[in-house]
């Protein structure tokens, strides 16, 4: 059988893990979550399952996964890490910022940990997260949560379409 090409139509099966072997992503079933609460957030992926399709070459995924895809056959597994700067980004100190309690809403009670979406002037939007809580402020930070982070993705190329 011939290997995928760029253009391709494929679906993948992959599983996601930061350097101390914590999955943060798959498509594979998982038996149980890392957490009791992870699926009512429905951010741990822990309840999509079954193989991602994507074009080679698209973008669609990361750029290294999709390259490695080109001349393999369905049933090859691939193993792939890619550092920091080319999966969410490096942390960066100066996404972190704090804002004076009474500027959020009254209805909205922080904690750290939540996630928020600001509005801008501009209406453009940007996720944060509440690192810490005080009465006067509220520190937030808008990097990617694996912002820093080498990922490794082990995939396997599932069909070619």
């Amino acid at each position: 059988m011939a290997g995928a090409k760029k253009g391709d139509k494929v679906t993948i099966d992959f599983t996601g893990t930061l350097e101390d072997g914590t999955v943060f992503d798959s498509t594979l079933e998982h038996d149980e979550c890392e957490t009791d609460d992870c699926c009512e957030d429905d951010e741990c992926g822990c309840g999509e399952t079954g193989p991602m399709e994507l074009v080679i070459g698209e973008g669609e995924f990361f750029e290294q996964i999709e390259e490695a895809l080109v001349g393999m056959a369905p049933g090859d597994k691939k193993t792939i890490t890619i550092p920091a700067v080319d999966a969410f980004g490096d942390y960066d100190e100066e996404k972190v910022f704090s804002v004076a309690r009474e500027q959020v809403p009254e209805d909205i009670e922080p904690h750290v940990g939540q996630e928020l979406e600001l509005t801008g002037e501009d209406d453009e939007t940007m996720v944060v997260t509440v690192v810490a809580v005080n009465d006067e402020f509220i520190t937030l930070d808008a990097n990617h949560p694996l912002a820093g982070e080498d990922v490794t993705y082990e995939f396997q190329l599932v069909e070619i379409l």
